[in-house]
């Protein structure tokens, strides 16, 4: 069943990346009006999460917001659909790298992690890796059909990125740590972790929520570099990606000083354009969870 539903979707996702850009994107206007207007995909869960974190916005904006985040929704997956048959000339167009030195002279010295979230085009930020010299990894879930995850491992892997899994990252980190390979590692670390699994609550865009330590806990451990990834789109198809260094020694930062500067950083990026952050996620159901400890 999984190769049946590849053979039929490949054909699809391979028109769709090879569109001249105009109809590309009057086609992902046409997506954007099956799932708001018509399957009203998620609409109600978006419209929650941002009452919930901007409880001062009317609800003419709140409206406006989750419209215009339902355009970039769509515009976001076509375009990773479009990385299929993306050159590196157009990827150095489409995504430009502000401070690349940021990097290129942390890793002269160290290893660096790389936390970014899910804001404005995170499929993109694999890029990055054309323009360094050690090696980069960029952390991911595991697709369920194997015929789709290896499609996306190969057209990523065409810019000089090795893909790991959530459990493959800290024994890769570690065996290149003890190899003395420098390398660079991609996070997306904004995602909501099970409860059961939750060690740390801190507020997240002034709720109280369970959050990912591991980029914190990988940092301190091995003596990491940690450096943020900021990234904000310009116009449609267009964006551009600062690094805003949180450490250079991991070692030297104090116990969740990594993560909470991780977050703020990342409530910064949200509250500039909040339409381009993922609201359909239920980011904040487990906020009624908090345990008395970090209450």
């Amino acid at each position: 069943m999984q190769l049946l539903v590849f053979v039929l979707a490949y054909p699809i996702l391979w028109i769709i990346s090879i569109l001249p850009y105009r109809l590309f994107y009057l086609f992902s206007d046409f997506v954007f009006f099956l799932v708001y207007h018509v399957f009203g995909y998620r609409k109600k869960v978006v419209k929650d999460n941002l009452q919930l974190v901007f409880p001062e916005k009317s609800t003419k904006e709140i409206l406006r917001i989750r419209k215009e985040f339902f355009k970039h929704m769509c515009d976001t997956f076509l375009e990773m659909v479009k990385t299929m048959n993306f050159s590196k000339e157009e990827i150095s167009k489409r995504y430009k790298i502000k401070n690349i030195e940021v990097i290129q002279e942390l890793e002269k010295e160290n290893s660096i992690l790389v936390p970014c979230s899910h804001y404005a085009n995170w499929e993109w930020n694999v890029s990055i890796n054309l323009h360094i010299k050690g090696k980069g990894y960029a952390v991911y879930q595991k697709i369920a059909n194997k015929y789709f995850d290896k499609l996306i491992k190969d057209f990523r892997s065409r810019w000089n990125t090795t893909l790991i899994t959530t459990h493959e990252t800290v024994k890769t980190v570690m065996r290149n740590k003890k190899d003395g390979i420098k390398s660079i590692y991609g996070i997306v670390s904004d995602q909501s972790p099970m409860v059961v699994h939750a060690h740390y609550w801190h507020d997240f865009m002034g709720i109280k929520v369970p959050v990912y330590i591991g980029t914190e806990t990988l940092a301190r451990k091995l003596d990491l570099a940690v450096v943020f990834l900021k990234v904000s789109k310009v116009k449609r198809g267009y964006y551009e990606a600062e690094f805003i260094p949180i450490t250079t020694s991991g070692k030297q930062t104090e116990k969740y000083e990594i993560t909470k500067t991780f977050l703020t950083l990342t409530e910064n990026q949200i509250k500039e354009k909040p339409e381009h952050y993922l609201w359909s996620h239920k980011r904040w159901k487990h906020r009624d969870k908090v345990p008395l400890e970090f209450q």
